[in-house]
This record gives structure tokens, C-alpha cells and sequence, in this order.
């Protein structure tokens, strides 16, 4: 929190000045960056009625309720009919739909000009820290998730990440690093389509999770580094990436599923016998700088 706090304030700072938030008209409108941003909303959903446009911009109803009047006297919005005043649809007019179209052509030559002396590379960067600053920040807003195959770029996030993860909540720090870096290196090293997979579990663009499952010989399919993010927790992330892992080795033809877990992964465990899986073998080791109970369980297809 030390550090957090000063930085998000330091960054709300640049970014009230970098968007225009507190110019009384923005980008040289008419309109406040509230009202814009009202506009934005009526143009872009399907007849929206005002309590559905309060609530995903989180404004007061006084406040959004004045600024439709405004649109209306200006002959940018029309409502039709509803139950009542809060439940007419809303939609733009022609003038209502230049207006916007004006605001929006500006908006993009804006960002267009502040973004134009960065290569290619930098934009990506830029995209992809956006996008995990909005995920972490929007993490307990329910935004649900969805799950994809692996692509490029993915080996070395789950590396990074769960050799964080693990030294933070346990001290298995480069041991852990190591093992992970090998896993992921031979994942893409020797993949198999069809026998072998990894899912990326993703939340506002944001990985939220990952597993994989490999071929380990003689009909045994091997699921190997399952995590979610803190954040992403009790979203149902973890059961859902071991049943993906269950259902594709049983398809696969493999005959057993197996995995290597430890005893102080409780969260883990649980999914694991939730999907069915049962402990064969428990062992001592000292991999990872530390004595830990290693375990070894499995699922007969």
C-alpha cells in the first residue's frame, strides 16, 4: 500500500490532464467529458432507458437526469414510450447522431496525435498495460471470464507469474523458477496437437488463470501447472480449466489422468477431488529449498 496508493494517485493526476477530464468543454465542445461520455453511451447500446445508462457510468440520477433534459431541449435525444420516466427508451436523433459523430471524430484525432510517435512495439506494450490495469482494477466487478487456447507470448507470463506467486505465498523462489521454466520451454518445444493442450483463462483482457495437460507416456495424460490470480479467485476459473483438461484426455484416448501437487496447495486440492481425482502416492522432498509433502494423484478414464 505504500507504494500502490501514491501511484495510482500519481497516475489519476497525469490522466485527468492527458483525457480533459476537468476542461470545462471537452475537446473544445459544448459538452462536459460527463456529458460526452453520456453521449457515448445513448450511441453506442440499443435504445438504452436512463436507469441502465445511471448505472454503467455510476452517475448520480439527479445529475444524469439534467443532462437528458439538456440532450432533449437540444433536440439530441427522443425517448419512446415506457412504464414511466426512467424506463423510455432512449435514442438519437439526426442531430443527435451528427453530434456524436463529431465528438467522435475528434476524440480519435486526439488520441491518433498522442499516439502517433510510438512504434508499433510501444503501442502493443500499451495496449496490453491498459488492459491489465482495467482487469486488476475491474477484478471485483464480477466481469466474468472466458478461455482460450495458448498463443505466443503466453509460455512466458505463466512463468513469470507463477514463480511470483509461489515464492510470495511459499519462499519457492528460483527452484520453482527453474522447474517452471523447463515445463513451458517443452510444452512448446515437443507439443503434440491433438494429445496436448494449455487454456489461458482471461478476465477484461486480462490472464486470469492457465493449466496445461501433456503426454507422459503409456496412456497417461499429465495435467501440469494449474493457477488462477489472486484476484480472479471464487470466479470458478480453477474447476472449469481441470474438468477442460479431464474432458480432453478422456477424448484424447488417454487411459489415466495424472498429476504432481503439493500438500500445502489446499485451494488446488480441493478442485482436484472435486473433479475426481485421487491421491496414489505421497513423498518428501527437498526440491524447492525446503522440505514439502509432494502427492501424486490421478483419474482413471
Amino acid at each position: 500500500m505504500e507504494s500502490t496508493i501514491p501511484s495510482l494517485r500519481a497516475f489519476n493526476r497525469f490522466y485527468t490532464k492527458f483525457s480533459g477530464a476537468l476542461d470545462q468543454r471537452f475537446l473544445g465542445s459544448t459538452l462536459s467529458l460527463a456529458e460526452g461520455r453520456l453521449l457515448y453511451e445513448i450511441a453506442t447500446r440499443d435504445r438504452p432507458v436512463a436507469t441502465d445508462l445511471q448505472e454503467v457510468i455510476g452517475l448520480d440520477a439527479g445529475y444524469a437526469s439534467r443532462m437528458l433534459r439538456k440532450f432533449e431541449a437540444n433536440g439530441w435525444i427522443e425517448r419512446g414510450r415506457g412504464d414511466d420516466a426512467r424506463r423510455r427508451p432512449i435514442s438519437l436523433t439526426a442531430a443527435g447522431r451528427e453530434m456524436f459523430a463529431d465528438l467522435d471524430k475528434r476524440q480519435r484525432e486526439v488520441l491518433e496525435y498522442r499516439v502517433a510517435p510510438l512504434a508499433e512495439a510501444d503501442r502493443r506494450v500499451l495496449v496490453a498495460a491498459l488492459d491489465t490495469a482495467r482487469g486488476l482494477l475491474s477484478a471485483g466487478d464480477a466481469a466474468g471470464y472466458g478461455v482460450r487456447t495458448f498463443r505466443a507470448g503466453d509460455m512466458g507470463m505463466i512463468t513469470a507469474r507463477q514463480a511470483i506467486l509461489y515464492n510470495e505465498s511459499h519462499g519457492w523462489a528460483a527452484p520453482m523458477e527453474v522447474l517452471l521454466g523447463d515445463v513451458t520451454s517443452t510444452f512448446l518445444r515437443d507439443y503434440r496437437e491433438g494429445r496436448e493442450q494449455c487454456w489461458i483463462a482471461e478476465s477484461a483482457g486480462v490472464m486470469a488463470g492457465s493449466i496445461f495437460v501433456v503426454d507422459a507416456g503409456d496412456g497417461v495424460a499429465q495435467l501440469r501447472l494449474l493457477y488462477v490470480e489472486p484476484w480472479a479467485r471464487g470466479m470458478g476459473i480453477g474447476g472449469d480449466l481441470v474438468d477442460r483438461c479431464v474432458t480432453f484426455a478422456r477424448e484424447a484416448g488417454y487411459t489415466t489422468l495424472r498429476l504432481w501437487t503439493h500438500s500445502v496447495l489446499l485451494s488446488a486440492r480441493r478442485i482436484y477431488a472435486g473433479a475426481g481425482l485421487e491421491i496414489v502416492k505421497t513423498e518428501m522432498h527437498h526440491s524447492f529449498g525446503k522440505p514439502e509433502q509432494g502427492e501424486i494423484w490421478e483419474l482413471a478414464l
